[in-house]
């Protein structure tokens, strides 16, 4: 299914209460209190000291759920800790949380809805012995635009005020939502056989995680995919990779003519996590680069890449996708010209006529403006005429041919009488206004003997 249009992001901050990084157990202000220079980022309490209890993993035997610190519900007092978010009505919100006892089982509710007008959604009881993890959803009442989501404490064993209800791991706010944004350098317009560097940005403007990513990039075509220029510039796993598919993170499908990456933490050929940008602000950019072919000229190349991911943030894995912008390339027009020249004679005498042919044609796969064919007459042959479409300047050797459609081509006669003995090379060039994507066809050359002429008073001159 495709990627809804995104609501208003809500994400907890500090939900596995990982800053400020304590040693065993501290109580410390809570994020009311600007003054204190170390505090508790995210979270407030009821408790009218403001005071949170934070302990690292390991403290007197017990745990962490999610990372290497946790919170103590009742730090001095029974209380509630909780934080107020902005949020759009309608939205699906999902939480999961880890909860534990610490002398026996403790309670705690959770509840969630407008600030001061809470409603409890949840309960929930746990002994010491392991952390109970739970999980579940929320839809944004008609007009609630700001959500508190909080944790109260119900009752712990042993009765004292300051001791009960562990908890880790706190996630409450949206599904991921994932944001492709394509670009192409050089922007063009480009020419035949210029390269073309593709960079995909995936940033997940959602809550939750976009789990298993895996980015794919048909190959425009008209291109042609450089081999090795797979790349992550940024982000998890940045650095170059591998064409193979057997690679952990990308590879080029040959059969598919396509790339493929696998986005985000810990990523494989399975895909990654992709944090939301409060983490990850710049999110990661994938890169490959692609040959523009001769079939492109005078084109329009059409790119756009496609990623999947999954939203798991609730009992089953939600199968999402996001489509980048499209991004548009424009290509001039190509031509290749080709010249084929040609003597009806290989060897002549001096004062005899010897006729050139030249032929010049457009192989495409645009018409060629301009055309232009140089073939300017060496020292030891005078022009007697030249026929052909066009103009010929016998001074500048220049036959403008001017247009040639693809697939047409032209011929120019050039009849000249051998005045000087020896090699004669006559040689041709084609050029025109548009890229040629291949110039290795665009000249060619006639050598000629010429001979000296018969003396006056040679008998076989005479009978001639």
């Amino acid at each position: 299914m495709s990627t809804p249009p995104a609501p208003l992001r809500v994400t907890l901050a500090n939900g596995s209460f990982e800053q400020p990084v304590v040693t065993g157990v501290e109580i410390l202000p809570d994020s009311s209190q600007t003054q204190a220079p170390k505090r508790v980022p995210g979270w407030l309490t009821t408790a009218t000291d403001h005071m949170i209890e934070l302990w690292h993993t390991g403290f007197n035997g017990v745990p962490a759920a999610d990372g290497t610190q946790f919170a103590e519900l009742n730090a001095n007092q029974v209380s509630t800790l909780y934080q107020d978010l902005p949020t759009t009505p309608g939205t699906k919100l999902y939480w999961r949380l880890y909860h534990r006892g610490r002398q026996g089982n403790d309670t705690m509710a959770l509840d969630i809805g407008a600030p001061g007008a809470t409603v409890q959604q949840r309960r929930f009881t746990d002994g010491t012995t392991a952390w109970g993890h739970y999980t579940g959803t929320y839809i944004v009442p008609a007009g609630q635009t700001r959500t508190r989501f909080a944790f109260r404490s119900v009752s712990a064993a042993g009765g004292n005020q300051s001791i009960g209800n562990f908890l880790d791991g706190i996630f409450f706010g949206t599904a991921p939502y994932l944001v492709l944004t394509k670009t192409a350098a050089p922007t063009g317009p480009l020419e035949v056989g210029d390269v073309i560097t593709y960079r995909v940005n995936a940033r997940n403007e959602g809550g939750g995680a976009a789990e298993n990513l895996v980015l794919t990039d048909v190959i425009p075509p008209g291109t042609t995919y450089l081999p090795g220029s797979l790349r992550i510039v940024d982000g998890p796993n940045a650095g170059p990779k591998t064409d193979a598919r057997d690679d952990d993170q990308a590879y080029y499908d040959p059969q598919g003519d396509k790339v493929v990456f696998a986005l985000g933490n810990t990523a494989t050929g399975e895909g990654g996590s992709l944090p939301n940008t409060e983490t990850l602000p710049a999110g990661t950019t994938a890169e490959y680069r692609v040959t523009i072919d001769r079939a492109a000229g005078g084109r329009q190349l059409r790119n756009t890449a496609s990623a999947s991911y999954e939203n798991r943030l609730g009992d089953t894995p939600e199968p999402l996708t996001a489509t980048s912008n499209e991004q548009l390339t424009q290509v001039n027009p190509a031509a290749d010209l080709s010249v084929v020249k040609a003597a009806d004679a290989t060897t002549v005498t001096v004062g005899q006529t010897v006729t050139y042919r030249v032929t010049v044609h457009n192989a495409g796969p645009n018409r060629a403006t301009g055309v232009t064919v140089t073939d300017r007459l060496p020292d030891g042959l005078v022009l007697l005429s030249a026929d052909g479409p066009g103009s010929y300047d016998p001074a500048t050797g220049r036959w403008a041919v001017g247009t040639l459609a693809d697939g047409a081509g032209a011929a120019l006669v050039l009849r000249a009488k051998a005045t000087e003995a020896g090699p004669v090379v006559n040689t041709a060039t084609a050029t025109a206004n548009e890229k040629d994507p291949d110039t290795g066809n665009n000249t060619d050359a006639v050598t000629i003997c010429v001979e000296p002429a018969p003396s006056c008073c040679d008998p076989c001159a005479t009978r001639k």
